[in-house]
């Protein structure tokens, strides 16, 4: 019989399809959510995966506060951390956002070294490896952002230093337990959740057109299942302990654009809102992130971006988060 894993920020938008496929591929599942108050929201969500949540148990934990932590990591070998602090708007104060982020991280570890956990895989993200400058905007899992890079916004710099602070924790204090790093691009596709998070809110708001303009920025996109099976896959392979590994859709980087009318297109006549205006500016230059080593050495498939970016469109219209104008 194997051991209960643990997941961290159950009721998110990747924590709940991570919790769906690790019950679907019969595993006891713990999450942590910052209450049980909305305990059946989360279950709710893993039932709309298609599958039983009956292997699933909830317990509160908060990234902020050491309760919790002990319980939740009891007779845990393997600990999935997905919870992050994302603001719905860049804090005027980066240190609210960078403290929870490195403190939580670090926290989540401890509980995991202390539990005697095997492994942990982390959702870091391309944040905190390819949000400095380059020459030529090519990056693989070697790149760091520098959080000191002038005019680096609150989140991508909580990150880069919350990934470098779990990564300098298990090489000091670490002892037995491993770490995986896993580092998405913006993530898309179906939500469990029956309520806006995150990125989909860009989703919807394009769709809509209530964006006014469409940012010129080009970058990468991955679907929420694919991490979710990096995620799986990062925990199974032997050979990823003390790795981080890119995750990015098969095909090239996309814009905001470029995203937008693979939305039009797909709407058809209820596409007749979607942003197309770009704001102001120069074209953005070219951008490569490489997904090799997730592809080689996790065995790891991810769908097409524009499957992706079609079917989170579908959510969000099945899921009634769409103005029905």
């Amino acid at each position: 019989m194997s051991s209960k894993v643990l997941v961290t920020g159950g009721s998110g938008y990747l924590g709940t399809q991570l919790i769906a496929a690790l019950l679907g591929d019969g595993r006891d599942v713990r999450a942590t959510v910052r209450s049980l108050d909305g305990e059946e929201v989360v279950r709710a969500a893993v039932r709309r995966g298609g599958v039983d949540d009956t292997a699933l148990e909830l317990v509160a934990a908060d990234l902020s506060s050491d309760d919790g932590w002990l319980a939740a990591l009891e007779g845990v070998e393997e600990v999935h951390h997905v919870a992050s602090p994302i603001p719905s708007a860049q804090p005027k104060d980066p240190d609210e956002l960078i403290i929870p982020a490195r403190e939580g991280t670090v926290r989540v570890l401890k509980a995991a070294r202390d539990a005697g956990a095997r492994r942990v895989v982390l959702t870091s993200s391309f944040a905190a490896v390819g949000y400095s400058p380059k020459p030529v905007r090519d990056y693989t899992e070697a790149d760091w952002t520098d959080p000191d890079t002038p005019g680096l916004l609150p989140y991508p710099r909580s990150k880069a230093i919350a990934e470098r602070a779990a990564w300098d924790f298990i090489e000091s204090e670490g002892h037995d337990t491993e770490l995986v790093v896993v580092n998405p691009t913006f993530i898309a596709g179906p939500s469990l959740v029956a309520s806006l998070r995150s990125s989909l809110n860009g989703f919807k708001a394009i769709i809509e057109g209530t964006m006014p303009a469409l940012p010129r920025q080009r970058f990468g996109v991955v679907d929420v299942r694919d991490v979710a099976d990096a995620h799986i896959r990062a925990m199974a392979t032997a050979d990823a302990a003390g790795k981080r590994y890119l995750l990015l859709a098969d095909g090239p980087t996309i814009t905001w654009l470029g995203l937008a009318q693979i939305l039009r297109d797909h709407l058809g006549p209820a596409g007749e809102r979607v942003t197309t205006d770009e704001a102001p500016g120069e074209e953005p230059s070219p951008l490569t992130i490489h997904n090799d080593r997730a592809k080689r050495e996790l065995v790891w498939q991810p769908r097409p971006a524009t499957t992706s970016i079609v079917e989170t469109a579908d959510s969000l219209r099945d899921l009634g988060l769409l103005d029905a104008r």
